[in-house]
C-alpha cells in the first residue's frame, strides 16, 4: 500500500461483522451495524510535544483494536474502505 498516516493517525481496516446472531438468524446488509474493531495497516510517526520532542505511537501495523463507534474518517484507497483516524480515538488494543 503507497499510503502513510502523518502524524499521530493510524490506517485502520474494520473486521468484517458476523452474518448470522448467536441464534442462527441472517442478519441483513441494512440492518448491520458497522463494527467498531479492526486492525491497524499503517503508522504515523507520532505526535510532537511543544518542545519538538517526538511522542512515539502506542500501536503497531497489525494490532487488532477496538475504536469509538463515530472515530475516524473513512476513505478508498487501492479500491479498499478504510478508516483514517487519530491515535486518541483507539479506546484499546485487543490482546
Amino acid at each position: 500500500m503507497a499510503f502513510k498516516p502523518l502524524h499521530d493517525r493510524v490506517l485502520v481496516r474494520r473486521t468484517e461483522s458476523d452474518e448470522k446472531t448467536k441464534g442462527g438468524l441472517i442478519i441483513p446488509d441494512t440492518a448491520k451495524e458497522k463494527p467498531a474493531e479492526g486492525e491497524i495497516v499503517s503508522v504515523g510517526e507520532g505526535a510532537r510535544k511543544d518542545s519538538g520532542e517526538l511522542i512515539a505511537p502506542s500501536v503497531k501495523a497489525g494490532d487488532k483494536i477496538l475504536f469509538g463507534k463515530w472515530s475516524g474518517t473513512e476513505v478508498t484507497i487501492d479500491g479498499e474502505e478504510l478508516l483514517i483516524m487519530k491515535e486518541s480515538d483507539v479506546l484499546g488494543i485487543i490482546a
